[in-house]
């Protein structure tokens, strides 16, 4: 893997890097963030933290994932299909909402598919076990996705699909930007 010093501390080079987010995979604190960010940490399924830009983020010795997120916001996208936005949705729990994000702790469960849904945001996903996801695309086309623990995903607006579970178990915690 390759390795950049960061403000004297050793991390990754950033997992995805658009003009939204930069996401770090990091075990040991970053300097100081310069956007305001989200903090997964993987030792905590189904948690996540808000920082603020000038803060510091992860800890030494625990694998963390840090979403800085950049200023750019796209224009709005009107969902007109008449299916539901992706969330909320069943057993999905929000983590918590501001100006910026909105954060799920999302389970999938066997034998229950996810309503067929409209992705109105961009998503950042960090999937929390290795998992296999049966996705149904509204022309009825499947595929399955397998990710594995600590996998992180940027996946744009305008994405409809319904989603059922093909492995044992699955979750995520799920940044929607705003």
């Amino acid at each position: 893997m390759l390795l950049i010093a960061i403000a004297g501390n050793a991390a990754a080079a950033p997992l995805i890097d658009n003009e939204r987010v930069t996401v770090w995979d990091t075990n040991a604190p970053l300097p100081p963030a310069a956007h305001d960010f989200i903090v997964v940490p993987l030792t905590a399924p189904g948690t996540a933290l808000f920082g603020r830009q000038g803060d510091i983020a992860g800890q030494n010795g625990a694998r963390t994932l840090v979403i800085e997120l950049k200023d750019h916001a796209p224009s709005v996208l009107r969902n007109t299909s008449g299916l539901p936005n992706a969330f909320p949705r069943p057993h999905a729990v929000k983590l918590f909402e501001n100006e910026r994000v909105v954060v799920w702790s999302y389970r999938w469960n066997p034998d229950e598919p996810t309503p067929m849904h409209v992705h109105d945001k961009d998503a950042v996903v960090v999937y929390e076990e290795d998992c296999e996801l049966l996705s149904t695309a509204p022309d009825g086309k499947k595929v399955i996705n397998r990710y594995r623990f600590g996998e992180v995903r940027y996946n744009p607006r305008g994405r409809i699909h319904s989603e059922l579970l093909a492995s044992f178990g699955a979750s995520a915690v799920i940044t929607e930007l705003k």
